[in-house]
């Protein structure tokens, strides 16, 4: 080893497994919401006897078909699964109590299951029925995985990633408004990845009015698309618009109390569902998310432009950023920026991020980063 170099520890025999049932939970990506992604490894004298994940919502959980898979090498074996058993009957049957009846002795947990269906009991009735637990092993990435889902549960609101794609000096358009197209076309795909892999895609209604666009999935597996949303105060979503298209995927516009009424009426003949959102003038965008999470949408891609980022970050509502820089240079003081509003007066008031990740997405570099913690 070089002199001044540091010795990295190797993984151990529990994160190892540990590794592979999260791979394993990454598998379902985009299919279990509302539930978690999880996935289970069953080891009997270190040797991988059964893996499993849960595939969709409503299908069998994770342990069980791991259990399914190893057959007669469960009884006695060790369980590594990224998320606390459920001990609750649902669409599916208790997890835990299918361990114990599967003679499990082991059970190595990633995160413990903050759902107030679980939190805690999973553990403790499996340790009632004589299975020894370990939990927290590789818990960060556990927790990092199913963020969607632990807000959903924790918070009562979705999980909302904002996306932006701007050239290298900061700019979403140039000053005429013109923004077809910054990024690369490898980046505009994983983008479309990105919003298979959510319930809800949101925009504000200066989006629709300025682009008509479509906020459906195009590329990769799932194509067609999640719920569309647009909050929209005073209805001005045309009613030709495409995302008043309901043919194929639905629409929910979000307007204020006093939003007119024959507008109302022309978007919900137009088979569009409006909700009123708010008493004033404007949309209550905390409570629009509210009334998403109840209907079971845990994750919301947000992808209108400056004035509605600004008026989602500056409540606090963002929970991710992903930004995509494009290799060009715009320019102008009037070319807007990716959040609009007033901002912050001094820099000591400017609100501070986390970076997460940089990678290259076709000629782009894709930033993405999260709100640092206070």
């Amino acid at each position: 080893m070089a002199a001044g170099a540091k010795k990295t520890s190797e993984p151990s025999r529990d994160e190892r497994y540990m590794a592979r049932a999260l791979e394993l939970a990454e598998m379902g990506r985009g299919r279990t919401s509302p539930n978690p992604m999880v996935g289970a490894v069953i080891v009997n004298e270190d040797r991988v006897v059964g893996e499993g994940y849960h595939e969709m919502a409503g299908g069998p959980h994770a342990e069980v078909n791991g259990i399914e898979d190893a057959g007669g090498g469960a009884p006695g074996a060790t369980m590594y699964v990224t998320l606390e058993p459920c001990t609750h009957t649902g669409r599916t049957p208790s997890c835990a109590a299918r361990l114990v009846e599967a003679g499990i002795k082991r059970v190595v947990i990633a995160l413990r299951d903050p759902n107030p269906n679980v939190s805690g009991g999973g553990e403790r009735f499996l340790e009632e029925h004589g299975v020894e637990v370990e939990d927290g092993v590789l818990e960060d990435a556990a927790r990092r995985q199913n963020e969607a889902y632990l807000k959903w549960v924790t918070a009562g609101r979705p999980f909302v990633t904002l996306k932006m794609a701007m050239s290298l000096d900061g700019k979403v358009a140039t000053r005429t408004g013109d923004s077809m197209w910054i990024s690369s076309e490898e980046s505009r795909e994983d983008v479309h990845g990105m919003r298979s892999e959510s319930d809800a895609v949101m925009v504000g209604v200066g989006t629709v009015l300025a682009d008509d666009p479509r906020l459906t999935v195009r590329m990769g597996g799932n194509v067609g698309g999640v719920l569309r949303v647009v909050a929209d105060s005073r209805a001005r979503t045309p009613v030709g618009s495409r995302v008043a298209d309901v043919s194929e995927v639905p629409t929910l516009v979000a307007v204020a109390g006093n939003a007119p009424g024959e507008r109302v009426k022309a978007l919900e003949d137009r088979g569009v569902e409006v909700v009123r959102s708010g008493e004033g003038g404007s949309v209550d965008l905390g409570a629009l998310l509210e009334l998403l999470a109840g209907r079971d949408i845990t994750s919301v891609m947000l992808e209108g432009g400056p004035t509605m980022a600004a008026a989602m970050w500056e409540r606090g509502l963002v929970d991710r950023l992903v930004f995509y820089y494009a290799p060009m240079i715009i320019g102008g003081s009037e070319a807007p920026g990716p959040i609009g509003g007033e901002g912050h007066v001094t820099i000591a008031e400017a609100n501070r991020l986390t970076i997460d990740t940089v990678s290259e997405s076709g000629s782009d570099m894709k930033v993405v980063a999260y709100p640092a913690e206070v």
